[in-house]
This record gives C-alpha cells, sequence and structure tokens, in this order.
C-alpha cells in the first residue's frame, strides 16, 4: 500500500511538470534563483520543485550559474 501511495503521488508531481514548466521560467527571467527560492515564490514543497527543476535542467532549458552558495544550493537560470 505504501509503495502505491509514493508511485501515485510522484505521478502526480510529474503531471504537474508541464504546468509549472512556464511559471519556472517566468520566475528565472528576472533574476536565477535557487530551488528553494522557486519552491517559495511558487508555494510548493521543495522536493517537488527539484524534481521540475532537474528535469527542466536534464532537457537544457535550465542551467546552473557556477558554484552553490554559502547554504550549498545552486542557482539556476534560462540557458
Amino acid at each position: 500500500m505504501m509503495e502505491s501511495q509514493i508511485t501515485r503521488d510522484l505521478t502526480e508531481v510529474m503531471r504537474d511538470e508541464m504546468v509549472f514548466k512556464d511559471k519556472i521560467v517566468s520566475l528565472l527571467r528576472d533574476s536565477p534563483k535557487t530551488i528553494p527560492e522557486i519552491a517559495k515564490s511558487l508555494g510548493y514543497p521543495t522536493h517537488e520543485v527539484v524534481i521540475w527543476v532537474m528535469a527542466m535542467w536534464r532537457y537544457g532549458t535550465l542551467e546552473e550559474t557556477g558554484k552553490p552558495n554559502d547554504e550549498g544550493y545552486y542557482q539556476y537560470q534560462l540557458k
């Protein structure tokens, strides 16, 4: 039961990726942001935003700006 709950939740998060892709692009037009900053702006949990940002990074929509900040987070910008 627990495993199917996790899979279902992940499926829902993945399904939302296309909806949030445009929102993330809009947020990053002004300046680079870390995943926690993006999550706060969207009002969604960081662990869900990680999935969306990593998908966008993998497919070449986003890139890191350089080294991680003092808290260990990379900033992402549009590529």
